[in-house]
Order: C-alpha cells, then sequence, then structure tokens
C-alpha cells in the first residue's frame, strides 16, 4: 500500500499537482515508517530508511512551493464534486482555509432568497454558513453579503429572512452587511488572510432532501449533492467590495 502511495505521489508530482501529490508523499511515508517498525532485517530498514528520507525531502521541497504559491498570489486548487456524491458539508470544503486570524468574510451569491421549498431555502444555505463561521475556530467580526433582490412578493420575506440572520449574528458580536445588486453574477466567497473560493452554484450545492425525516435533511455532510466544481484561490490581499 505504501509503494503504491509513493507511486501515485511521484505520477502527481510529475503532473505539477503538487497539492494532491503532497498528501500522497505524506500517507505513502507514514506507511512506510510502520513498515520499517515491523521489519527486523536489518539491510531492508536501511533501504526503506533512505527510500523514507528521499521522499520527505521531496515534500518539503513542495511544501516550500506551494507556501511561495501562496506568497505570490498563484495558488490554485481545484475539487471536483460529483453528482449525487455526499461528505461535502460547508465545513469540510471551508474549514482548512478558515485559520485563527480570519476576522472578515465577503460572501458574494446573487440567491441568497427566500426560495420555494422551504426545504431548500437559500436562506438557510447562508444561515448554515453563518453558524460555520460562529463556530470558529477563526474569530469573525465582519461578515459582508452581496446578493440580488428576490423576485415579486418573495422580497419583503427575503429581507425579513436576512435581517433576522443579521440580528442573531449581532448577539454573537458579529456584525453582517447586506448589499443588494441587480447586475450580480459571480459566486465568490473570500476571507481576509488571503483565501479565495468559488463555487460553481455557490451555496446552493445539496440537492433537496427525500423527506423531512430521511438522512442527510438535517446533516448536510450526509446530503447528496448537484455537480459542480470548487476553485480555491490564494492572493496577497483580498479585494474589497
Amino acid at each position: 500500500a505504501g509503494a503504491e502511495t509513493l507511486k501515485r505521489a511521484v505520477e502527481l508530482d510529475l503532473a505539477s499537482r503538487f497539492q494532491e501529490s503532497l498528501v500522497c508523499y505524506q500517507e505513502g511515508i507514514d506507511l512506510l515508517l510502520q513498515v520499517v517498525k515491523a521489519t527486523k532485517d536489518e539491510a531492508k530498514k536501511h533501504v526503506y530508511r533512505k527510500k523514507i528520507s528521499e521522499y520527505m525531502t521531496r515534500a518539503e521541497d513542495i511544501k516550500k512551493h506551494i507556501e511561495k504559491e501562496k506568497q505570490d498570489g498563484k495558488y490554485h486548487k481545484q475539487i471536483r464534486i460529483e453528482e449525487n456524491a455526499t461528505g461535502f458539508c460547508y465545513e469540510k470544503l471551508f474549514q482548512e482555509y478558515l485559520t485563527e486570524i480570519v476576522s472578515e468574510v465577503w460572501v458574494e451569491d446573487p440567491y441568497i432568497r427566500q426560495a420555494h421549498q422551504a426545504s431548500r431555502c437559500l436562506l438557510y444555505n447562508f444561515l448554515r454558513f453563518c453558524e460555520m463561521l460562529v463556530k470558529g475556530p477563526c474569530k469573525v467580526k465582519t461578515i459582508h453579503l452581496l446578493t440580488s433582490y428576490d423576485e415579486g412578493s418573495a422580497r419583503s420575506q427575503q429581507v425579513s429572512g436576512l435581517e433576522e440572520i443579521k440580528e442573531s449574528l449581532r448577539s454573537y458580536g458579529i456584525t453582517l452587511n447586506i448589499e443588494f445588486s441587480s447586475s450580480i453574477h459571480d459566486r465568490e466567497i473570500r476571507f481576509n488572510n488571503g483565501w479565495m473560493i468559488k463555487i460553481g452554484r455557490g451555496l446552493d450545492y445539496f440537492k433537496k432532501p427525500r423527506g423531512r425525516f430521511s438522512i442527510g435533511y438535517c446533516d448536510f455532510d450526509l446530503r447528496p449533492c448537484h455537480e459542480t466544481t470548487v476553485d480555491i484561490f490564494h492572493t496577497k490581499h483580498t479585494k474589497k467590495m
């Protein structure tokens, strides 16, 4: 298993898929270390240790390369969510980038609305995103939301719902600034530590649950997803709206 994982790491490395390669190197090294512990043959141990040293050196080089890309604003990672895939709740996507220094968040999504079915209300998606921010480990103080108005009579419900979220966030010491635009099309989320996440479907990539008492209704990690692509970038300076 260790050999196969490290073989995959080298293939990804040669394809310049460094982030994925690094994960495989780390997993492969851990597996080889377990082999070394279980091996009594000193000659084999010597060979394994030499290989481990080589892979560790390469993994460290990749780490430095990735860090430089982040500093230069060139970092890019892409995640493809397949149709009906599960395991992609907001925590899984965003937690890695919500470091303790994050204090300000920008959300651009034209469809933070009341929606048509209560079970698929897009306002609830935004609320769940805000709940994730409240839980930390980041210390968010300000959330900026740029969205578009809902149509017709649903507009008043949309505004009322957002105001309720705003009031609730205030009790946690978080300010929600809401702006509306009729021309917004982009969907992206930015943190003031330089991370930017673009999701093809915005926050609305979860499918409608089969029923109110079906698995995945409450836990979004178990909710099937629509097919979409997530692009993650790191920039030196996060632009402001």
